[in-house]
């Protein structure tokens, strides 16, 4: 397997990747968690030390995040293989056996600024190996314990043999250029050793970030990293939540016109009156047509004594229920089984066999 390519500072980010990173995020969940600790005499972790410490592995860590626990002094290493936190008592124990809490009396000048650019970049490039290989990013935090000065160009303990001596070396203008690509966010808390000498634990907060590298291309075009990356990580869950909206919203729409009462106005054309009745008709209720029904909302009046028929809800459907009891007709006709009713307005016939007539309501529906 070929090594992956070393990191090096890339493009500002829009605000619409930013954004798009922090979706990956909340997707995946998961953080990188370094606890880098100075193992100089000077700093000696006191019982305070030790309690802030071990409440930060206690309590800070969630599961999936991943742990790297990096000591230094006058030199630091790359970043150990990390400790995968999934929330269980065994996984506290595995990172305090492997953090120092104790003082080594035999080291002597922390090289910060080495430490800095040591633990930045192996961060970015943990990230910048997962969008190359399309796996989810994580946000990033170093947890600095130590009384050497962050982000300064100058520490009298820097070793005398250091490059971060020279202001201008290669190493310093790296170490520059990724406190300049990463954003970083810092807060720190003062910590008094027995001695009554003080060092501070820092904890710096990198968002979720990735180095963007846009490269000329043929054809007037160039190749980019982030956007095509968040793409392919974030096109399924957009149309999954693309596709649940639209159900939510479908189903709120069906809701709503399922609770909402249909109009009905009725017109008896045996009647000069241009409109003699108005009912309301809710979901899964019903009209009665002739006389009045206890278990109808509504009646509208007929010639004779009895119940002809029913107009019944059901959702967005609208039937004529028939009874039997006397003969009601729909458009011209005779109803004898539950009818379906088509389009907003419907004409009625129930014939009077006493007076010899027709009897005719027109009925507007209004939904």
């Amino acid at each position: 397997m070929t090594p992956p390519t070393k990191v090096t500072p890339g493009q500002p980010l829009t605000s619409l990747q930013k954004s798009g990173l922090e979706w990956v995020v909340r997707l995946h969940g998961g953080r990188d968690v370094v606890l880098a600790i100075d193992l100089t005499e000077s700093v000696g972790l006191n019982d305070e030390g030790r309690n802030r410490l071990r409440q930060i592995v206690q309590d800070s860590l969630h599961p999936g995040d991943s742990v790297y626990v990096v000591p230094f002094a006058t030199t630091t290493n790359p970043l150990p293989p990390p400790i995968e936190f999934s929330g269980k008592k065994e996984d506290i124990d595995k990172i305090l056996q492997v953090v120092p809490l104790e003082r080594d009396p035999n080291v002597r000048n922390t090289d910060i600024q080495q430490a800095e650019l040591t633990i930045y970049q192996n961060l970015a490039q943990v990230n910048q190996d997962r969008l190359q290989e399309n796996q989810p990013i994580k946000p990033q935090s170093v947890v600095w314990i130590t009384d050497a000065p962050l982000f300064s160009n100058g520490w009298i303990e820097t070793p005398a043999e250091s490059p971060f001596r020279q202001e201008n070396s290669l190493e310093s203008q790296q170490r520059q250029e990724w406190i300049k690509a990463l954003p970083m966010q810092a807060r720190k808390l003062a910590i008094r050793t027995n001695d009554n000498k003080e060092y501070n634990l820092t904890v710096v907060d990198i968002p979720p970030t990735v180095q963007e590298l846009c490269t000329p291309a043929p054809g007037g075009k160039e190749t980019c990293l982030v956007t095509p990356y968040l793409i392919k990580q974030l096109w399924l869950p957009a149309l999954i939540s693309a596709i649940v909206f639209i159900a939510l919203v479908m189903a709120g729409i069906k809701f709503y016109r399922l609770q909402r009462k249909w109009e009905l106005i009725v017109d008896f054309t045996a009647t000069e009156k241009e409109e003699d009745q108005k009912c309301y008709l809710a979901h899964n209720k019903r009209i009665a047509i002739g006389e009045y029904d206890s278990t109808c909302v509504d009646s509208i009046d007929t010639p004779g004594p009895e119940v002809r028929g029913y107009l019944e809800r059901k959702g967005e459907k609208l039937y004529l229920v028939p009874t039997g009891d006397a003969p009601i007709y729909y458009n011209g006709r005779e109803i004898t089984v539950r009818t379906l009713i088509t389009g907003y307005r419907m004409r009625l016939n129930c014939p009077d066999p006493k007076k010899r007539r027709d009897y005719e309501v027109v009925i507007k529906v209004r939904k």
